[in-house]
């Protein structure tokens, strides 16, 4: 995704890591409780709807953030770290694009095995092609979270190697955990990942500035993202069409990847507008016991995106 007015920054790696550390309250990966949020005057509405389904119980963490400045915009509780179900395959594609580039992978086809099934989302499942290009699985990981190519691609580089490629990277407390599941057992991982919303922000960020390992990696992970087609929680609000949204539409764009299983709804993405752009995470928690309760989250999620679609259409905040 291109910035039009921003540079990537000339910070280095160390710096960078560090600042990184001091924003996500640590190092030592455990999860900060304590409550504490702030944002620009133009949240009001969004702190009003996370705190309406925060004291009906529900767990909430999020985080905007000024694409070219870093200012951040809102902060609610960003430094927890939350379940967000496969919303950490970014952190897979990360080191996929990263092993294409330096020819680690090439024009691999992966056999679709056994052991990698998945029923959830996506649509090798229900494809007759057998094999195919690394390539074209991470396609169909970025456009639909097709969980049998991710496993595919996970059981290929190594949940261990996404792992190391994150850490250098100073990305420390967001992990790709485990593989997709369509049940999960009492010695599996309770979910496929877990992040907290302030190192998302400044994840989606880095893709767009170029700075995730470097600019080709970025760019190959940010066109398989802008494929996604799941646009159901904070980009519902952005008036984007969901299968065709790669050009800009009303001076918008959008790259962005969600998380959704039993009781989780997570979103990361990048938003560029008229006036600036701004990089923002959300994870919500919660009781899924009844549709009311499910479509209560994805209406504050959905209030959200209706002020970060504001926020772009004004001058970047410095």
């Amino acid at each position: 995704m291109a910035e039009p007015d921003a540079a990537p920054s000339s910070e280095p790696g160390a710096a960078r890591r560090s600042r990184r550390r001091q924003h996500a309250g640590g190092a030592d990966g455990r999860a900060r409780g304590r409550h504490r949020g702030g944002a620009d005057e133009r949240f009001g509405s969004t702190l009003e709807a996370l705190g309406t389904i925060a004291r009906d119980g529900a767990s909430v963490s999020a985080s905007v953030i000024d694409t070219s400045t870093g200012k951040a915009l809102l902060a609610v509780d960003d430094t927890l770290v939350q379940p967000v179900a496969s919303l950490g395959r970014v952190l897979l594609l990360v080191e996929v694009a990263a092993r294409l580039e330096d020819g680690g992978l090439h024009g691999d086809r992966l056999q679709r095995m056994a052991r990698d099934t998945a029923t959830g989302a996506g649509l090798w499942q229900f494809l007759q092609e057998p094999t195919m290009q690394v390539s074209d699985l991470a396609t169909l990981v970025g456009a639909s979270a097709d969980a049998w190519a991710m496993n595919a691609l996970l059981s290929t580089v190594g949940i261990d190697s996404v792992r190391e490629r994150a850490e250098s990277l100073g990305i420390e407390r967001t992990a790709l955990i485990d593989r997709v599941r369509d049940r999960r057992g009492p010695d599996d991982a309770p979910d496929a990942s877990v992040a907290p919303t302030g190192e998302l922000a400044w994840l989606m960020r880095g893709l767009a500035l170029g700075e995730v390992v470097d600019e080709a990696v970025s760019n190959r992970v940010l066109g398989w993202l802008s494929l996604a087609s799941d646009l159901s929680l904070v980009a519902g609000s952005f008036g984007l069409d969901p299968l065709a949204h790669r050009a800009l539409d009303h001076g918008l764009q959008v790259v962005s990847v969600t998380g959704s299983s039993t009781g989780v709804r997570a979103e990361a993405g990048i938003l560029r507008g008229p006036g600036s752009s701004v990089s923002y995470a959300v994870t919500v928690t919660f009781d899924d016991a009844s549709l009311q309760r499910r479509l209560a989250v994805i209406e504050a999620l959905r209030t959200m995106g209706t002020e970060v679609l504001e926020a772009v259409h004004e001058p970047a905040v410095r």
